[in-house]
């Protein structure tokens, strides 16, 4: 991997098309402009038209030529994932970046019933992915990145309580659901190698990027005091979102990204360039990926046609 890898070494991305999925803050809106810098259409899809469309304006406003269109996508419910992925209209995808996530939230269900963190950073790409696959399969060399976390570590999955329904911590229940990411990343490399697709799929995490995902959850609960010391933790500690989206930039267009790869920050895991980063071992278990793919199948009712395991 490049030592001091940069949004500058991004390659040219014209006439590629990507989706980033969250797009309208935090990493998920540089991960978009910098792709539509480097000439990639960009399609941002994001739960909330108003600031997605912002968003659009504003990538536009710093990058004049830039190809960049708001498209809804509420990832806490089945139906508009559905309803994204069947208006997809460009001819190809390579690059698909499952950005959007929650984190810590009080214990809540999304419109299907999912726990929400579960839900909305697990099950709800792994939906998305599996409508979008024909897309990625005709496309030469596509790319699907899922964005986990060094906090995977907190916690392994139970596959037997993948809702969390006998008991909810929220910060357990978070890394249940990175750690996910990393399992599905894990099985669907496998599957694609299997079916003699040359679709990368590869994970990434930010490390610590200051955004507005650390705070949403003690706002929603009006913890003042706690939302006070995670500002300050992210003016303080973190690194910009500028910095953070550099691992997701990197296992997008880097050179020879490998599948099931998992790339974050070089210092500790926390900040700095990306680089080849840690992960537990059970983030590679086979019976565990694939029991959860069979799961999330059933959850969802997405499968994915032409990969088996």
């Amino acid at each position: 991997m490049t030592t001091g890898w940069q949004a500058r070494d991004i390659p040219d991305q014209s006439g590629r098309t990507a989706v980033v999925t969250g797009a309208n803050s935090g990493i998920g809106l540089v991960t978009a402009r910098e792709l539509a810098r480097r000439g990639a259409r960009v399609v941002l899809a994001c739960r909330s038209e108003q600031r997605g469309k912002e968003a659009a304006a504003g990538i536009r406003r710093e990058v004049p030529d830039a190809l960049v269109e708001f498209a809804p996508l509420d990832l806490a419910e089945l139906s508009s994932i559905r309803d994204f992925a069947g208006s997809y209209a460009h001819d190809r995808l390579d690059l698909l970046i499952n950005n959007a996530g929650v984190m810590a939230l009080p214990y809540g269900r999304t419109a299907d019933g999912f726990e929400t963190q579960f839900g909305v950073n697990h099950l709800g790409h792994f939906a998305l992915t599996g409508l979008l696959l024909p897309h990625l399969l005709r496309t030469p060399a596509a790319r699907v990145v899922t964005v986990s976390s060094g906090l995977h570590a907190l916690a392994n999955i139970d596959i037997g309580d993948l809702n969390s329904e006998r008991r909810y911590r929220r910060w357990i229940a978070y890394g249940r659901s990175k750690t996910a990411n990393l399992l599905f990343t894990h099985e669907l490399a496998a599957r694609l190698a299997t079916a003699g697709s040359d679709v990368v799929a590869a994970a990434a995490h930010p490390g610590y990027a200051s955004t507005n995902l650390q705070s949403a959850g003690v706002r929603m609960e009006g913890r003042r005091a706690a939302e006070r010391i995670v500002g300050l933790g992210n003016r303080i500690i973190a690194q910009p979102a500028e910095s953070g989206a550099l691992p997701t930039l990197y296992a997008a267009t880097g050179p020879g990204v490998r599948p099931d790869s998992f790339t974050g920050p070089k210092i500790q895991g926390w900040r700095g360039a990306p680089t080849k980063s840690w992960r537990a071992k059970w983030t590679t278990n086979d019976v565990a990926s694939e029991r959860l793919w069979v799961a999330s199948e059933q959850l969802t009712g997405v499968t994915y046609e032409g990969l088996k395991a």
